[in-house]
Formats: structure tokens, C-alpha cells, sequence
């Protein structure tokens, strides 16, 4: 009587060909992540805007009242602080930090004053009541207005605890990357 051989794989063999199999998904992931932020896009995970995937497109004319736009915060004592509490997140631009996504709501020329509420040559800003506090209360200090200088741009979110101008004051316009159009959002 003759006998069949059966092979027998190592355990440890199949646990190389998991664990190879394991890093070419993650690398093929890596790989689309990159590719498609070189493309302009971006997930927003703040609720400053809509959860979801957004794309910068260019913009090919001056920036506009209402524009809502990716923009880069310049890098300052103010942002690096920022960064330390959580309001900004890591990226790629300048100093480490991720484009924030704000609405375009004053430019240069304009005056701001800020009270309990912000407002814009003399008109109220809707969603613009400002914060003393932080959601671990921590003082916030507002931007002290005034007159908007040359070459910048003051932002906003209607997010109530959104980190925008009402905080860090107008940012140049230079900064702004471009044009924030929704992709895919998530709508619960």
C-alpha cells in the first residue's frame, strides 16, 4: 500500500504571506492618500464645516465676500499655541499646520469691531458670538478689530466654536490656497 504524502505549509509561512499581503493594502492606501491630496483633495474631520471629503480648487480671480476657501494660517507664536490646545491640526502647510476651511467674510479696508458679537462696518455678524472659553476652559482672547490691513482677509465659520478671525485676526490673503467645494459629505 503506498501512502500520499500530504505538505504541510509552516505556520509561520502563512503568517508572512498575511503579513506581506497586510503591507501591500496599507502601502496601496498610503499610495491613493497621497495621490489624491496632490490632487487637492481633503477630508475635513472639524465641524467648522461639513465631516467629509472636499477638494481646493483654483481661484483665478481676486478673493470675494462669502468665497469659502482652504486657507494656510501664518505661522506665529499665536498659531503654534493654537496648535498645542488642539484648535488647528497637523499638515503641510508652512509651520506644520493643516489648511483650515472658512468663509471669506471681510477684506481689506473693512472694520471689525468685536464685542459679544462681531461685526463688520457697523453690521452684526450672524453666528459670530464669541467664546470667553474654550470646551476645556481655557480663556479664549478674541482679536481686537479694527480696521482690516491691506493684503488680508478676515474668515469665519458659523460654527459656534470654530477657530477662525474672531480669535487669530485677518490672515493674508496670499495664504489662501484656494476655492473649498464638497466632494462627499457625511449628512447623519
Amino acid at each position: 500500500m503506498t501512502e500520499a504524502r500530504k505538505t504541510v505549509t509552516p505556520v509561520w509561512c502563512g503568517r508572512r504571506r498575511a503579513l506581506v499581503l497586510l503591507w501591500a493594502v496599507v502601502a496601496t492606501m498610503l499610495a491613493g492618500i497621497i495621490g489624491l491630496g496632490a490632487s487637492g483633495f481633503r477630508i475635513n474631520l472639524t465641524p467648522s464645516e461639513a465631516l467629509g471629503v472636499w477638494r481646493i480648487l483654483p481661484l483665478n480671480r481676486k478673493v470675494e465676500i462669502d468665497d469659502l476657501v482652504f486657507v494656510c494660517v501664518p505661522v506665529t507664536d499665536a498659531m503654534r499655541a493654537a496648535l498645542k490646545r488642539g484648535y488647528l491640526r497637523r499638515g503641510l502647510c508652512a509651520g506644520g499646520f493643516a489648511p483650515l476651511i472658512k468663509t471669506v467674510v471681510a477684506r481689506s479696508g473693512q472694520h471689525i469691531e468685536i464685542e459679544d458679537l462681531v461685526r463688520i462696518d457697523g453690521r452684526v455678524l450672524l453666528h459670530s458670538r464669541l467664546q470667553p472659553r474654550d470646551a476645556r476652559g481655557r480663556q479664549l482672547m478674541p482679536f481686537a478689530g479694527g480696521t482690516i490691513p491691506p493684503g488680508t482677509v478676515y474668515l469665519h465659520s458659523d460654527f459656534p466654536a470654530s477657530f477662525d478671525s474672531r480669535y487669530f485676526g485677518p490672515v493674508p490673503a496670499n495664504n489662501i490656497l484656494g476655492l473649498a467645494k464638497k466632494v462627499w459629505i457625511y449628512a447623519p
